[in-house]
């Protein structure tokens, strides 16, 4: 009895295969539809499906130029420009580059993106300290490892975040904005104190994954220094339009924002409680009875 179902098993799995084109099937393909994750691909024999293993190479190949991806600073300003974003973050960015010289430099010297190079310095040289009051904020836009991301999702997520502290209950002033090349999330600590800032915002293009290589990282620091650890940061990762969406995003961050400004600290200190009311795609929340 047990060989016979087996033997009629074996013989309905290979007449599925057949009808989809000698693939096998998963039972967790239909998950696909609610996630990048590469799961329920099925098999064809002991193999990966051909069109499977051809995605897998064509991410592969976008992750790597991603990184390599040269970051055009004149046509990202172009586009900040085009996008007519009201208040500091729409006007012209200060351009600003790392110690790293190329982008070879780049990847084998951590430690040089992380610092600003003496032009760069000298260009902030004249904001230093010239303000009467501390700016409350200093964003800066970096390239870090995935220009791509800067290009497709910062000036969407400038105008979300312009909107959200707009209407904020708190007055926000924001110190002049900063563009990097060949920049490090630490680089912001090199920025914030030269503008007189007492937070500094770091957008980056984060590392790319197999299906992310257009993944923006926010990263929050209340007074940015020399002794500032990545403990003492906060983190928004995934910002894309597969992710993290760019208004949901803008949300979370004033939300850090206020309870950084309240608190004067950032980093493991500051927990995110923002999904105590979820946040969602059209700002409804409903409660969330884990963290309520």
């Amino acid at each position: 009895m047990s060989d016979d179902r087996n033997l009629t098993d074996v013989t309905a799995g290979v007449s599925r295969a057949a009808d989809d084109g000698g693939v096998t099937p998963n039972r967790w393909r239909q998950l696909r539809a609610f996630t990048d994750a590469r799961i329920g691909l099925g098999r064809a024999g002991v193999s990966l499906p051909t069109d499977r293993m051809l995605a897998f190479q064509l991410a592969h190949a976008q992750a790597i130029d991603a990184v390599h991806r040269a970051f055009d600073v004149e046509a990202w300003c172009t586009d900040l420009a085009d996008a007519a974003i009201d208040g500091p973050l729409g006007e012209a960015p200060i351009r600003l580059h790392s110690q790293a010289e190329d982008r070879m430099m780049y990847l084998q010297r951590p430690d040089l993106g992380r610092r600003l190079d003496e032009a760069s310095r000298e260009a902030l040289a004249g904001d230093e300290g010239s303000a009467q009051q501390p700016f409350d904020l200093a964003v800066a836009v970096v390239d870090g490892l995935s220009a791509r991301a800067i290009h497709d999702h910062a000036v969407g997520f400038l105008d979300a975040l312009s909107r959200e502290l707009a209407s904020s209950a708190h007055d926000w002033r924001l110190a002049p904005l900063t563009v990097v090349e060949q920049g490090r999330v630490a680089i912001g600590d090199d920025i914030a104190p030269r503008l007189n800032a007492k937070a500094v915002l770091v957008l980056i293009g984060e590392r790319p994954g197999l299906s992310s290589p257009d993944s923006l990282g926010l990263y929050l620091t209340w007074q940015p220094g020399d002794g500032t650890s990545d403990a003492d940061r906060n983190c928004i990762s995934n910002v894309r339009p597969a992710g993290l969406k760019l208004e949901s995003a803008a949300r979370r961050l004033a939300y850090l924002l206020g309870e950084a400004r309240h608190l004067g600290l950032t980093g493991v200190g500051l927990k995110d409680r923002s999904d105590d009311g979820v946040i969602d795609n059209d700002g409804a929340g409903t409660r969330n009875f884990l963290t309520g």
